[in-house]
């Protein structure tokens, strides 16, 4: 899986009918900043409100998963988000003219050929992962549905379908690294029973359905009257099955492509969570209901697992600056270069990391036999953490150095001690203005606020 974000390089577009609503509809996938997420825009709508993809918004699942902010309502999401999740890219925004995603083919496939053919562009911060340290599961006893997440370092999918269908009977997928998505899971298309068509007509339902989009499969015999009704419900001058199996005798993608589906939609349904999740996913006879109401679960549990503006820190992920590359940047050297890490760097965020060991060379006079990292080591580490954000403006920040103009707020809430991680995190507080800086600062350890303070800097050039 990526360690850091991905948004696309330039704007794609796709056009089509909408599944459901039968509107044709154009659809541009934009590039988006760091921690921007995915987010609808309905352009074709006074004020082109923003639709946050939040399980929160989620407003109807009637064969699809819609969802509505701002007095506006987007129509079946899920392939669409379905293919950014497989194709690990996190920040984009969606323009949409229309109130539905165009269904395309029925699968994700013509959206991750879009989307390649956008490109794909690194950027500078850590994915924000939420990892499944505890087993979580949703049951429907009722419609014998159940959902498990369970702990793992990677984000694993396992469908399993069983409709009491003598065509389908029992079908698993399952989808062990995400780079299979492309292949396996990508050019898998939706489908329907036919004893459903009609129901589906009737609720003002897939007016945008053909069978160019959907799989339509064919569990009993069928009498030649009916196949006329079929063909005038579709506008097709002829529909036909052979024998029990798939309407106009559709060849399946994959045997078990039906199943395959189950799981696009999961892993669709599942981005409303709004994070990438790391953990494995067990889900028997899913649907959109109790895709949706398992990711509120996990929702909750992240909800209840952060604590407000408490950053983490894994210590597996490649940062975003080494220890060269911060020495490469500050003028400080030992041993005053006070930080190890940089893990996460923005247009106006900064987080850095400082491992406290008994060998820092202050504790030999500072409280000896009582070693407490002093305070004012704590506010130039953070002071370096903040310059690395100020020099990040400029083009070669080599050629500049950073000064303090003044503290305030400073306060102490624990002590820090040898075999301590320290994160700090510092955030402008307004815009650069004739190179001087404000900046909030905040530093933790285990999760607890150690120090915090507001500092202001200079930025001046070496020659100036």
């Amino acid at each position: 899986m990526n360690d850091k974000q991905h948004t696309i390089k330039a704007p794609v577009t796709v056009s089509g009918i909408g599944l459901h609503t039968g509107v044709v509809s154009n659809m541009t996938f934009k590039p988006a900043p760091i921690n921007h997420g995915f987010k609808f825009q309905r352009i074709d709508l006074p004020g082109k409100p923003i639709v946050n993809v939040d399980v929160d918004n989620v407003v109807d699942l009637s064969r699809g998963t819609t969802i509505e902010q701002n007095g506006a309502r987007v129509n079946t999401v899920e392939h669409t988000l379905a293919a950014l999740v497989g194709l690990q890219i996190d920040n984009v925004l969606i323009e949409l003219d229309g109130p539905e995603p165009p269904i395309m083919d029925g699968s994700s496939i013509e959206f991750v050929k879009a989307l390649h053919e956008a490109g794909f562009q690194e950027q500078n911060a850590l994915r924000n992962f939420f990892e499944i340290t505890q087993g979580l599961s949703y049951k429907d006893d009722e419609r014998g549905v159940e959902i498990a997440a369970l702990p793992l370092d990677d984000y694993r999918l396992t469908v399993m379908v069983d409709y009491n269908s003598p065509v389908l009977g029992s079908q698993h997928a399952s989808i062990t690294d995400l780079n299979q998505f492309e292949k396996e899971i990508a050019p898998c298309r939706t489908f329907v029973f036919l004893h459903e068509l009609e129901v589906l007509f009737k609720q003002n339902l897939i007016k945008g359905g053909d069978l160019d989009n959907a799989i339509v499969i064919v569990d009993r015999v069928v009498q030649d009257d009916e196949l006329t009704h079929l063909s005038e419900l579709l506008q097709k001058q002829k529909v036909e099955v052979k024998e029990e199996g798939i309407l106009n005798n559709t060849e399946l993608r994959f045997k078990n492509e039906p199943a395959r589906h189950k799981l696009l939609d999961l892993l669709g349904d599942l981005a409303l969570i709004g994070r990438p999740i790391k953990g494995q996913i067990l889900a028997a006879r899913p649907g959109h209901a109790a895709n949706i109401a398992f990711a509120k679960k996990v929702k909750k549990m992240i909800h209840e697992a952060t604590i407000k503006n408490v950053p983490t820190y894994d210590p597996k992920k490649k940062p975003v600056m080494d220890i060269n590359q911060i020495a490469a940047t500050l003028p400080h050297r030992y041993p005053f270069l006070l930080i190890d890490k940089i893990i996460h760097l923005d247009e106006t965020t900064v987080m850095g990391v400082k491992n406290i060991t008994m060998n820092e060379p202050f504790f030999q006079g500072h409280f000896p036999g009582n070693p407490v990292l002093p305070g004012v080591i704590q506010i130039e580490a953070m002071a370096q953490t903040g310059g690395i954000l100020v020099l990040n403006t400029v083009e070669k920040p080599e050629d500049y150095w950073t000064y303090f103009l003044g503290i305030d707020k400073c306060r102490f809430k624990r002590k820090v001690v040898p075999g301590d991680t320290i994160i700090f995190r510092c955030e402008l507080l307004a815009p650069i203005k004739r190179g001087i800086a404000k900046m909030s600062g905040q530093a933790f350890v285990g999760g607890q606020l150690v120090m915090e303070a507001e500092m202001s800097a200079s930025i001046v050039k070496k020659d100036a």
